[in-house]
């Protein structure tokens, strides 16, 4: 038998428990165990002097115990005093043994390692050390790094170490099936070692490399180890491409008759953006073959009409156009703008949210079902067990994002006939750099949609420390005064003694009492739908002069007449963020304005980060300069959202990877596309259909 396919069963020491834990965490045979990576390392190579320690090192160190007690107040606790003679700490242990007890007496030499806090009255403690009594202090140091993999429940350090040693064995000889994918021309182009000997050197660390080497440096072990990984990633995401293409689609055609009719209804001419992207779109759905497209557009650039534009190349061949949004308030704003661009030409359009109950949603299924309905909008409900299409064509995703693989996966099926799939059609607002759209979206077309429509005013951003407070309410009262409306942004809704960021609900009791004349509505996140929904639509309405708000409103309504943004604390945000928040003004024709309130001192960064966005309307250009200073996983949200789970690799710190990625991906695909499926099962444990939506 393969000993890569082996079960991790066979090791010895992994019996039918640790095989139900290692189960969880995805490794079944031995060449999971191999690719399950350690996180971080600890060093024990070396012992600290108790004087040398300061709070937040992670150490080892000796000491001989003065006193033990478990005093009578508070919560029971053990304490442990220990010195050295140069210094003295406490251990401190919360759930302890009379034995354990017993054998911390005074006179004990013991050795501990842990992260060392500061404790009571100054004094330096370990809590819940790890700790061994010893005779003498000879042998207590480790010859190198100790790894640290993720664990979960029930699974101790020691077992998978034990276990990764023995695959180790096992794998890195020279009868064994370890094959290195990675032609070696590339190996040589990056100058990276072979793969034993970068599986090796992450499990089992040189004695002379430190924790920082191995985590944050330039070790050609570590990069060639994460370039593989992202390299996974991007293929599988070309596979499915590829994979998806050999599908069937419904075959559009362009009933030129209908789109004069609807391009006469618009009250805007398309920039020549928009008509670029219309003519990729046009070019996919006219073909045999599914469209998988990512449309990016600035806010206010104009994706939604383009949208409209895909959904009538639908209509014209009679299919069913299904378009799902994040919230209720963005699904009743498509449904209005669909219904007016679509008014003259007799489309049926359908609203299907979760606020939509009884007959009349039982109306909507129906035309649904029968094919009365044309175009149907709506949120998660959509893809819920009682709608049935009669005949989808084509999907259209708002901030895809914000919605799970699943769901997305659920809708898509709703439209499949055999093996005929519907077209689908991304939308985003927030702009992607150039280097993430090449991993996270490689199974993806992308079209930029990078002009705004003429006419709109780019915002005028201000930049103000909070002690100017006074003088915005002032502004505010002005505004009101001359029709206008506002936002102002929070960016917590509870207060904080860390980020001491002004809650919501505290700011809009403040502003109620300064502006007794104007009326202030507020939403956050911690509202119900239904009445966060009834608060923007009422602000929309013009029913609110000022809206209090936390980051809920960064994906909102469209209201033209909003045209003043105050965010406080606006140093706490990413760059992307705050420009997202931002376009929710200068909508309209009117002159719009964002104040950017901060506490100060400010850092360097912080100033440039917010420097960057007085100087600049341009998302992309803000993107890249948001993922320069804070790194994907942030920018994306990738950490949240799980959308890339990493052994490895880290987007932060490897972004200067993503080209070479790409370039080795192409060679792969055309070169050695035998290798491309050994690479994704090795990484990526047969990932599933998921990337595929």
């Amino acid at each position: 038998m393969d000993i890569l396919a082996q079960p991790v069963a066979s090791l010895a020491g992994v019996g039918p428990k640790s095989v139900i834990h290692l189960e969880k965490l995805g490794i079944k045979t031995v060449q999971d165990l191999l690719f399950h990576l350690p996180h971080r390392y600890e060093d024990r190579t070396k012992v600290y002097p108790m004087h040398t320690l300061c709070a937040g090192m992670s150490v080892l160190t000796v000491g001989t115990v003065e006193f033990t007690d478990v005093p009578m107040q508070g919560r029971r606790t053990l304490l442990c005093r220990i010195s050295d003679g140069t210094g003295a700490l406490t251990l401190k242990f919360f759930h302890f043994t009379a034995r354990q007890q017993s054998a911390l007496t005074a006179g004990t030499l013991v050795s501990c390692f842990g992260e060392i806090r500061n404790g009571y009255q100054g004094l330096l403690e370990l809590v819940h050390p790890e700790y061994k009594v010893i005779s003498n202090t000879q042998n207590i140091t480790e010859p190198c790094l100790t790894p640290i993999y993720p664990l979960t429940e029930g699974l101790k350090q020691s077992t998978i170490r034990k276990a990764v040693e023995q695959a180790l064995a096992l794998c890195l000889t020279d009868d064994s099936k370890l094959v290195d994918w990675l032609p070696q021309s590339l190996l040589n182009q990056f100058v990276y070692p072979s793969l034993k000997e970068a599986l090796q050197l992450i499990h089992q660390p040189e004695e002379h490399m430190s924790a920082e080497q191995l985590q944050y440096g330039e070790l050609p072990a570590l990069k060639r180890l994460a370039f593989e990984e992202l390299l996974a990633h991007h293929l599988l995401l070309l596979s499915n491409k590829s994979r998806i293409k050999k599908w069937q689609a419904p075959v559009f055609k362009v009933d030129q008759n209908r789109v004069d009719q609807f391009v006469s209804t618009l009250s805007f001419q398309f920039t020549s953006a928009q008509k670029r992207v219309i003519d990729e779109i046009v070019a996919d759905c006219t073909s045999s073959q599914p469209m998988l497209r990512l449309v990016q557009g600035d806010v206010g650039s104009g994706k939604t009409v383009v949208a409209a534009y895909a959904a009538l190349l639908a209509l014209s061949t009679d299919y069913q156009v299904a378009l799902m949004a994040p919230t209720e308030l963005l699904a009743e704003q498509h449904f209005r703008n669909f219904t007016q661009w679509f008014e003259k030409s007799e489309v049926e359009v359908v609203s299907l949210t979760g606020q939509l109950k009884g007959k009349a949603r039982d109306k909507s299924l129906d035309m649904i079902e029968t094919g009365v309905a044309d175009i149907v909008i709506g949120t998660h409900a959509l893809f819920q067990d009682k709608v049935n299409f009669k005949k989808l064509g084509l999907i259209i995703i708002d901030e895809q994002h914000r919605f799970g693989v699943g769901q997305r996966l659920a809708l898509r099926e709703k439209g499949q006939i055999g093996d005929v799939r519907p077209h689908q059609l991304v939308m985003t607002a927030t702009p992607i750099p150039r280097t993430l759209a090449m991993l996270q979206y490689s199974d993806l077309d992308i079209s930029i949609i990078d002009e705004l429509p003429s006419g709109r005013q780019p915002v005028v951003t201000r930049v103000l420390k909070a002690d100017r407070r006074e003088d915005v309410v002032q502004k505010i009262k002005k505004w009101t005064d001359n029709k206008h409306q506002t936002y102002w942004v929070c960016t917590l809704i509870e207060e904080s003694d860390v980020l001491q960021c002004e809650a919501a609900e505290k700011t809009f009791e403040m502003l109620v009492k300064a502006l007794p004349t104007v009326r202030i509505g507020l939403v956050h996140g911690r509202m119900k739908s239904k009445d966060k929904d009834g608060v923007m639509q009422g602000f929309k309405n013009h029913e609110y002069d000022l809206l209090v708000a936390t980051t809920v409103i960064e994906v909102g309504v469209d209201v033209p007449n909003a045209s003043l943004m105050i965010i406080e604390n606006a140093e706490r945000l990413g760059l992307s963020q705050l420009h997202q928040l931002r376009g929710r003004v200068g909508r309209g024709k009117e002159e719009s304005f964002c104040l950017l309130m901060y506490k100060a001192p400010l850092s360097q960064v912080g100033k440039y980060r917010l420097g960057v966005l007085r100087e600049s309307n341009d998302g992309f250009f803000i993107a890249e300069k948001d993922l320069e200073l804070r790194g994907p996983g942030d920018v994306m949200g990738t950490r949240q959202t799980g959308l890339m789970q990493l052994k490895i690799a880290n987007l932060n710190r490897d972004v200067a990877l993503l080209e070479s990625v790409q370039e080795a991906g192409k060679l792969l695909c055309e070169q050695y596309p035998e290798t491309i499926q050994p690479i994704i099962d090795r990484w990526l444990n047969q990932a599933t259909q998921y990337s595929e939506v």
